[in-house]
């Protein structure tokens, strides 16, 4: 019995090391061209969207609607804005970690960012949800506290890409058609 637990035991451990020499032989993430190609494209629908989106927003701040119309219309954009900062930053975890200096720190500033915007349009859309529609003035008084709120959360959030720290992954982004 022991000598099968022992054969057993060794072949699991021939195993592990194949797998383990056939994952260190894949290298890392992807090239870095790969990579900024891949981040440009999941950028660049989220661009188009959260464009759309802030257009909406200014359009419903000035509209004759009812507060009630307006809170709803508000929820459901900045709702979007979330779902799509989500989506964007879920794509560019999914293209990986580039093989680049400091890629990991350069992705790790993306992932970081989106998640910044995506949680500040998330508490606008809480804080929007959570204003009572009774009055038309402190109401939109509300929104627009809100709104500035989102405004400064935004811009400290986002990344500054001409101070990537690697050379690399800086030609990438200018090479790239995705990136143009």
């Amino acid at each position: 019995m022991r000598t099968r637990r022992a054969a057993t035991a060794g072949k699991l451990t021939v195993v592990l090391a194949t797998l383990v020499l056939v994952v260190a032989g894949c290298g890392g993430g992807p090239n870095p061209r790969v990579w900024a190609a891949s981040v440009c494209q999941a950028l660049t629908p989220w661009r188009a969207e959260i464009s759309k989106l802030t257009s909406s927003t200014q359009q419903q701040m000035t509209a004759q609607t009812t507060p009630a119309q307006a809170k709803e219309n508000l929820v459901r954009l900045f709702a979007g804005a979330e779902q799509a900062s989500e989506t964007a930053r879920r794509k560019v975890e999914e293209a990986g970690v580039p093989e680049a200096e400091r890629g990991a720190e350069v992705s790790a500033g993306f992932l970081g960012s989106l998640s910044k915007m995506r949680d500040a349009y998330g508490r606008a859309r809480s804080a929007i949800d959570r204003l009572d529609t009774a009055q038309a003035g402190p109401f939109y008084d509300g929104v627009r506290a809100a709104v500035d709120t989102l405004n400064k959360e935004y811009d400290a959030s986002a990344l500054d890409t001409s101070k990537l720290n690697s050379t690399e992954l800086k030609e990438a982004f200018d090479e790239v058609p995705e990136c143009r």
